[in-house]
């Protein structure tokens, strides 16, 4: 039996946010399309209170590592063709096991 967990960290330059309800309505659309095309859980990390900065972190949680890495850089290509901000980080990171 496996179980791999998956962690997607991406960062927005908001360039246009005049305010924080603006950074916001970007974070809600962003969030539910990955939400609802993915099913992955999502939430804005660290920057909450920065009006020109929106980090994301995506999990997702899957038993073969191949389709996890899949699933996840789908994600963010997805992220980058629907988000009209510049993203200027992302990683994607791996962690997980065989048990016997």
């Amino acid at each position: 039996m496996s179980m791999f967990v998956g962690l997607l960290g991406v960062e927005f330059y908001l360039h246009g946010a005049a305010s924080l309800k603006d950074k916001r309505r970007v974070a809600q659309s962003v969030k539910r399309k990955a939400r609802n095309k993915f099913n992955v859980a999502v939430a804005e990390v660290d920057t909450q209170d920065d009006r020109s900065s929106l980090r994301l972190a995506l999990v997702s949680v899957c038993n073969e590592r191949k389709r996890l890495e899949g699933r996840l850089a789908k994600c963010l290509s997805m992220l980058e063709a629907v988000c009209p901000e510049e993203m200027v980080y992302s990683e994607i990171s791996i962690q997980g096991e065989d048990f016997p």
